[in-house]
């Protein structure tokens, strides 16, 4: 396994920052943002360490030669907004900039991009359907042109008042992702997957890995704890932050041995790259990199 982390958590750092960081503390890989410049919409968003807007080949071989010179590779590249939403003009932003991100992709020697699928959080999944193949058929057509994979991340993105009851991403269960797979079957469209959604959910996170095996394309290693007496407090029908907290890897509940022991099982080698949401590391940039650092430390032991 290859292990990275997302960029989103040091936003302050240049691209070149970072891969120095990167290399000299062990790590192999990196999930690069690429938000298109401009104001962030939500925490963890609007990062562009790659403007792929106007990136030129030779802008992309200095990015290249870059990551090559400390022996880094880009696991994939990162843009996670609504393509779904209900506002018609942030939808088309969304699924415009996320075709740039996977065009731009090749010219990096790039074959993987992570997104979410989006959603109408205030709709159920079936009066939403037809949209969802409207808008990524053509997405993953060109994917597929450009010999790129599309990850989807599984989180339901529920989690602040302006997401509920629904949530923004469609994307956050088995049984959706059954009819997704079954509705575009193409070999580019498949799973970033992430355990620690599972967790909070109540759900079991090790089933979905022998069942999509082949489908899953990227692996993001947060993690989460449940607070039990919050939760007999407020409930599942609660927003799960009222209830959770996401952590790093091994300071959650997620059994890092048995989920890694498993995935390595399907015969999964790409990525596992770190997602630090651990708001008890967020006071400064130098605790973020501590983040980072402890995390790849744990998660070497299982390697």
């Amino acid at each position: 396994m290859r292990l990275g982390f997302l960029t989103a958590i040091v936003p302050e750092l240049s691209l070149e920052e970072i891969v120095a960081f990167a290399a000299a503390e062990g790590f192999e890989c990196l999930e690069v943002c690429c938000w298109p410049p401009g104001k962030a919409e939500r925490r963890y968003a609007g990062v562009t360490h790659i403007d792929v807007v106007d990136l030129d080949e030779a802008q992309a071989n200095n990015i290249r030669e870059l990551l090559d010179r400390d022996g880094l590779s880009i696991s994939g590249l990162g843009y996670y907004p609504n393509p779904l939403a209900p506002d018609a003009e942030e939808a088309a932003v969304a699924v415009e900039h996320i075709k740039t991100v996977i065009r731009a992709a090749p010219l990096l020697g790039v074959t993987q991009v992570n997104t979410f699928v989006g959603r109408d959080w205030t709709r159920t999944v079936d009066e939403q359907w037809s949209h969802f193949v409207e808008t990524w058929v053509p997405i993953v057509a060109v994917a597929e042109e450009k010999g790129v994979r599309i990850g989807i991340e599984n989180c339901p993105m529920i989690f602040t008042g302006d997401e509920w009851p629904g949530g923004k991403n469609l994307a956050a269960t088995p049984k959706v992702w059954r009819r997704m797979f079954e509705e575009i079957p193409s070999p580019s469209f498949g799973l970033n997957f992430d355990p620690s959604h599972f967790i909070w959910q109540h759900m079991d996170y090790l089933k979905p890995l022998r069942e999509f095996k082949d489908r899953l394309f990227h692996v993001h290693a947060k993690d989460v704890r449940v607070d039990r007496d919050r939760l007999d407090d407020v409930g599942i029908m609660a927003t799960p932050l009222e209830y959770h907290n996401p952590k790093l890897p091994g300071l959650g509940d997620v059994d890092w041995g048995r989920f890694l022991s498993v995935l390595s099982d399907t015969g999964y080698e790409g990525p596992v790259v770190v997602e630090v949401e651990d708001r008890a590391y967020e006071g400064s940039l130098e605790r973020r990199k501590q983040a980072l650092t402890q995390s790849l430390r744990y998660l070497k032991g299982f390697a």
